[in-house]
This record gives C-alpha cells, sequence and structure tokens, in this order.
C-alpha cells in the first residue's frame, strides 16, 4: 500500500495533569506510550509522521529521532489541545494529500482500523473519514490535506471537532471492529484499563464481535443469532470445565464461538474466517475458528478450545441444540447418494463423540446434562 502521501500528526504536548505522571514516556505493553503510537502509524504504512510535542518536549525528541518522526514544537501548549492540533496541521503542505490526527494517549488502536481508513480514502472522495464503532465516531479521523490551513486559521468553540463540522457534508463514516477509538487515558484508573486491555489485543471482546459481524461485514442476522446459540453452549461448558480443574480462557471461547462462521458463504469458509481474523489482529482466535468445521484431536485427551468450539458447533442446527447423533444422521440422510461425502461426515461425528466424551468424563456428567441444566 502506497502511504507516501498521507501524514500522521500525534499531539503529545499537554500537561497530564489528571495522570500525574507523563503519558507519552508512560510503559504500555512492553514499550512506551510514544513508541506504541509511532509504530502503530509505521506499521499501516505512514512513515511521515510529526509529533507536536509541549511539556517536557526536550525527554521526548532523542526518543523521536530514534524512531523517525519528526518533532513539531508548540509553544502554546498550556492553551489546551486544540493549540496542539494548530501546530501540527501549520507542518502539512499542498504534497499531504491526506492527514490522521491522533492524540498520543489514545494508543491501542488497531492496525487494521488504519488500514481500513487509508484503503478508503483510496476509493471514495471524502474530505473526512472517521471510524466508528457502534454508531460512535472515535480517533483518527483521516482528513483532506486541502483543509489543513483552514484547520489552523479556526477561531471558534469546541476544537478540532468543531473545525471539522465545517465540512460534515462531505464526511464519511466507516465502521470498525475497534472499541480502541474510544478509549482515552486521562486518569490513572484509564491507564490501568489500558494496561490489562493491551494484553488481550488478540481476542475482540463481545461487543467488537458484534460490530464485526453485524456493522463491518453485514453478515446475515441467522448467521450472528447461530454465533450466539454456539456461544452460550461452548462458554456453559467451558464455565463446568473450568470448575473441574480445567483452565480454558472463557472470553477467548465465546469470541472464537461468536465469529466462527463470520465467512459462511465461501469456499473452505473456516480457513476463510481464520485469515480475516488475522488481519484485523485477531490471531488469538483463528486457530479454533480454521478448525472448526474439520479437527485433528490430540492424543493426551485434553480439551481446549479449539476442542469444545468444534463441539458446540456441531450441537447446534440454526439456532437450535439438537443431540449428535440427530444432527448426524440428518447430514447422512441428505447424502445417502454419496459414499465420500458420508465418509467425511462419519469421521466428524467421530471427533465430536470423542470431545464429547472427553467432556463427560472430565465433568462426571454428560455434556446434555450439563446443558439442560442450562436451560
Amino acid at each position: 500500500m502506497m502511504t507516501g502521501n498521507v501524514a500522521a500528526i500525534i499531539l503529545a504536548a499537554g500537561l497530564s495533569e489528571r495522570m500525574g505522571e507523563f503519558k507519552p514516556l508512560l510503559p504500555l505493553g512492553g514499550v512506551t506510550i510514544m513508541e506504541r503510537v509511532v509504530t502503530l502509524f509505521q506499521s499501516a504504512g505512514i512513515e511521515n509522521i510529526r509529533v507536536v510535542i509541549g511539556h517536557r518536549g526536550a525527554e521526548l525528541e532523542p526518543l523521536l529521532e530514534q524512531l523517525g518522526a519528526c518533532a513539531v514544537a508548540n509553544p502554546r501548549y498550556r492553551e489546551g489541545m486544540f493549540s496542539s492540533v494548530v501546530a501540527g496541521v501549520a507542518t502539512i503542505d499542498a504534497e499531504v494529500d491526506y492527514f490522521l490526527v491522533l492524540p498520543v494517549d489514545v494508543p491501542l488502536v488497531r492496525v487494521a482500523t488504519l488500514r481500513r481508513l487509508l484503503e478508503l480514502c483510496r476509493q471514495e472522495h471524502a474530505d473526512i473519514i472517521y471510524p466508528r464503532f457502534m454508531g460512535e465516531r472515535g480517533h483518527p479521523p483521516l482528513i483532506a490535506g486541502s483543509h489543513a490551513r483552514e484547520i489552523a486559521a479556526w477561531q471558534g468553540e469546541g476544537g478540532l471537532k468543531a473545525a471539522l463540522g465545517q465540512w460534515e457534508s462531505a464526511a464519511l463514516d466507516v465502521d470498525v471492529a475497534d472499541e480502541n477509538i474510544l478509549l482515552d487515558m486521562d486518569t490513572p484508573g484509564d491507564y490501568k484499563l489500558l494496561r490489562e486491555k493491551v494484553e488481550r489485543m488478540e481476542i475482540p471482546t463481545p461487543e467488537e464481535c458484534r460490530a464485526l459481524m453485524e456493522n463491518v461485514l453485514c453478515v446475515s442476522e441467522q448467521i450472528v443469532r447461530h454465533g450466539r446459540t454456539v456461544a452460550q453452549v461452548a462458554t456453559s461448558l467451558g464455565l463446568e470445565l473450568n470448575r473441574a480443574g480445567c483452565c480454558l480462557d472463557i472470553p477467548l471461547l465465546e469470541a472464537a464461538a461468536l465469529l466462527h462462521d463470520l465467512a459462511k458463504g465461501e469456499p473452505d469458509h473456516a480457513r476463510a474466517g481464520a485469515r480475516i481474523l488475522r488481519d484485523l489482529g485477531f490471531g488469538a482466535i483463528a486457530e479454533p475458528v480454521a478448525t472448526h468445521i474439520d479437527i485433528t484431536l490430540n492424543e493426551e485427551k485434553t480439551i481446549g478450545v479449539g476442542e469444545l468450539l468444534y463441539l458446540a458447533d456441531k450441537l447446534v442446527q440454526g439456532e437450535r441444540m439438537l443431540p449428535l447423533e440427530e444432527r448426524f444422521r440428518n447430514k447422512m440422510e441428505r447424502c445417502a447418494g454419496d459414499p465420500a461425502v458420508q465418509s467425511i461426515i462419519n469421521g466428524r461425528l467421530q471427533s465430536a463423540l470423542e470431545i464429547r466424551k472427553r467432556v463427560g468424563t472430565r465433568l462426571g456428567r454428560t455434556v446434555e446434562e450439563v446443558l439442560t441444566h442450562e436451560r
């Protein structure tokens, strides 16, 4: 992807008063927040990165030089964030077609979100493209370079949001499966939340799963409902197994179940879905999604997320739970004239029966008893 005509402006001149510590140099996921934000843009193919500095700016300059980002001084940083916006956009010249503006304290935006914005700016002729999560706009907006001078000259109230409102009729919203576009870091409590979240970035939250299925990929409601039922079955069994001494990652299991059919309708939709998830940065759930149709069982008879998702999917037809034997008998009858296909179906049944047996052995009761009790 060619991004030489796109610039990024990172706002990092503030006083960090509510945080009590200097936000750009706080650690987050093994690097400083500044490093994370700069490398975010670089990972999306953007090398033209300008960082607006002010408070304790001298401490940032060596790091920015090391990272290959350009420092832009804002001597008026005490006047508020918009003064840093003005300092940054004042450096945008005619060669820049679009630029992004991101406060340094919104550090967990996904690379896939930036790539989506860049993709659209080459397809659409919008003055501003906003990422949107579940109906709410977030950071960073992608802005036509031709508006830089007008933004820098803005004298009204309301900061960048109000300035961009001048071109609302030419703005475009793009739905993303990224709740991080809405998460800033003003207080120690916010920082604690983001420290926890950064460790789980490859697992989408239930809200991100919903946004991906319903707003980004726009899959059918039937597929969404099936995923929800499979997730209910899988998490019910997973929680029981954890009570019995297993260590299943329930949020990972739930996300994989909600999204397992996201590529339904495509050839080899399980692996196609896994590829989509890896591209979006959700690699942790890609493997169980890839194996939810066909799975190779481990010989140790352990029960992992992949095995549990496989079983749950085989127990659900549409939104209805069915015994394995009935579900597969129906499949075999539909393929009565094709012995090769019947052989494949029977192999899948045997795998499901083995996983069901392992779960029952671990729990000391049948899968059906667990699920009947849950209902």
